[in-house]
């Protein structure tokens, strides 16, 4: 297995059914994926048992702040958006993840000795999808 550095990976956002761009100046993003289980154990068994229950996921981001970059301005609260997260790049045969969500949280934060930074949280509405480039 090879492992990866994360300084090439990509970020794009748009509006729910726009076309997706490239956000500027990302230094991070998680994707968080989990899934329920639900018992279903009966009286004789020996062991606890569960079947597979639904998923949920969020993405969630820190950028350098940039008032100018459209993509990081479109991430209000409440904003519906689609994303494509690539953690390795955009080069051909490179996994990324791609849905759509809500944004749930916005954070703009800078001290007199920093830089300007803001994260943003996205609660994923639906499956998120792993495909190839």
């Amino acid at each position: 297995m090879a492992t990866t550095t994360g300084s090439s990976g990509v970020v794009k956002i748009a509006a729910a059914g726009g076309s997706v761009a490239v956000v500027g100046e990302v230094r991070s993003f998680t994707f968080d994926g989990s899934a329920d289980t639900i018992e279903d154990s009966v009286m004789g068994n020996t062991a606890r048992t569960y079947k597979q229950g639904m998923t949920t996921s969020t993405v969630s981001m820190e950028v350098y702040w940039d008032e100018a970059d459209a993509q990081q301005t479109i991430l209000d609260e409440r904003a519906s958006v689609d994303f494509e997260l690539y953690p390795t790049g955009t080069g051909t045969g490179e996994t990324y993840f791609s849905g759509n969500g809500i944004v749930t949280s916005r954070s703009i934060s800078g001290s007199f000795d920093g830089m300007v930074e803001a994260s943003f949280s996205i609660q994923v509405n639906g499956a998120v999808t792993e495909a190839t480039a």
